[in-house]
């Protein structure tokens, strides 16, 4: 049966996709794993136009982990490759569809010419206020938690907090997301049960949808899907 978004129905204010199944993908039609990598990036499209459509205000999407540093170094810089077109060929669309972007990760890890790109893309989208949508790159959930650590423990140390004073929020406005909503909703596709180290402070109350679909096999219909899901969920955050 197909999902269309509903007015009258919740809808998740910030939603996030562990976007996974590339590989698979692409071995079972025989490709190479770019292949699957460059598939996916239509997915990528179908999902903002989604939420753009159903009034998300947040989408965040896992797209380079810290972890995939590990993977052989063609398939890296053929990702890397993928970013740099997705930037070349998608700001413009951003500007019409008033889509702004913005990235968490130690995104100084990636090429030189990657960052410049994005940082060109950032202040040419920073004034869209439609959708904001957020590249998860060289991200780790740990890593972010223990960079915020970092910055609580220096502030500490020249005294200009007392350890008193950390508590939750103080915490948040340390984190790679900080001025970003929690995420309402997490979609991870392929079927897999696990958050892979994404946004572990930030998944304490969001509610999960898994998608059978591998990645690339990911469109508007099946974010509708998890849009409907979600919006059968009664959200208690520990209350009754």
């Amino acid at each position: 049966m197909k999902a269309s978004p509903h007015p009258k129905k919740p809808v998740p204010r910030h939603v996030a996709i562990i976007m996974d199944g590339n590989g698979r993908w692409a071995q079972k039609r025989g490709l190479p794993r770019l292949a699957g990598h460059e598939q996916g990036s239509k997915s990528i499209r179908a999902c903002v136009e989604a939420a753009i459509e159903s009034g998300v205000e947040f989408l965040t999407l896992y797209a380079f982990s810290s972890e995939n540093w590990k993977r052989p170094a063609a398939e890296v810089e053929g990702l890397m490759r993928l970013l740099e077109r997705f930037l070349d060929e998608k700001v413009k669309e951003m500007q019409k569809e008033g889509v702004r972007l913005l990235t968490i990760g130690r995104t100084a890890d990636l090429p030189p010419n990657c960052q410049r790109k994005l940082r060109e893309a950032i202040a040419a989208t920073s004034a869209n206020s439609r959708l904001t949508v957020v590249l998860a790159l060289s991200y780790s959930g740990r890593d972010e938690i223990v960079d915020a650590m970092r910055d609580l423990a220096r502030e500490a140390v020249a005294g200009t907090i007392s350890p008193d004073d950390i508590d939750a929020p103080l915490v948040a406005s340390k984190l790679h997301t900080a001025g970003i909503p929690d995420p309402d909703l997490l979609i991870r596709t392929s079927g897999e049960l696990r958050v892979s180290n994404f946004l572990l402070w930030q998944l304490s109350y969001t509610e999960i949808h898994v998608a059978a679909e591998l990645w690339p096999d990911f469109g508007k219909q099946e974010f509708f899907v998890a849009l409907e899901d979600y919006s059968k969920r009664s959200r208690r955050f520990g209350g009754i």
